[in-house]
């Protein structure tokens, strides 16, 4: 939080950084190896989608 000079930059970092973490997270303890494989290779797609 020091790094950010102002409390509205900060607030959009936060945002966007909570949305990406949320749709990332896979809780990988909770789940199979083969699960969070095919989870990962469809979150990879969908970020590809939306990049390309």
């Amino acid at each position: 939080m020091l790094r950010f000079r102002q409390m509205e930059i900060l607030q959009k970092f936060s945002v966007v950084h909570g949305a990406f973490h949320n749709h990332f997270n896979q809780d990988r303890h909770l789940i199979s190896r083969e699960d969070y494989k095919d989870r990962r290779s469809v979150v990879l797609a969908e970020w590809r989608a939306v990049m390309g």
